[in-house]
């Protein structure tokens, strides 16, 4: 009999949002990031999640968990702004800016903290429910 029965699925969803709180972070990080590797304005990753059946549950099973899928690439273009003197600025002194919003990518990440904290607790829970059921 296992005593912390959702322990796993909590797991996976605490390591879905760390993946998700490191990808916001990155978006941050970059957004004045004119030029990145591919010589373009470094363009905003958001992660898509999906569900899934984990290991041993039984087929039909409530018990579903979340992962990451994969991390896309937000193709909508950025601003451009004029700065004749910036050293990527094109002919004109147009220079194209990252599509990365900072009060949105700060939304997302109180979001994802929220979401942590509260599978962190849904562990504490789960933990405390344990302990009081091995002094029965």
């Amino acid at each position: 009999m296992e005593l912390m029965p959702a322990s796993h699925l909590t797991a996976d969803a605490l390591q879905a949002t760390r993946m998700q709180m490191e990808v916001v972070a990155q978006n941050l990080a970059n957004a004045q990031t004119t030029r990145d590797v591919d010589g373009m304005p470094y363009q905003r990753r958001q992660v898509v999640f999906e569900s899934y059946l984990p290991k041993g549950a039984e087929a039909g099973s409530q018990a579903r968990s979340v992962r990451v899928s994969k991390i896309d690439v937000d193709e909508t273009p950025g601003e451009r702004v004029y700065l004749p003197g910036h050293p990527h600025a094109d002919e004109n002194g147009m220079v194209s800016l990252p599509n990365v919003k900072t009060s949105m990518e700060m939304v997302d990440l109180i979001n994802v903290s929220r979401a942590y904290e509260a599978n962190l607790s849904v562990v504490r829970t789960s933990r405390q429910m344990a302990i009081q059921a091995m002094q029965i």
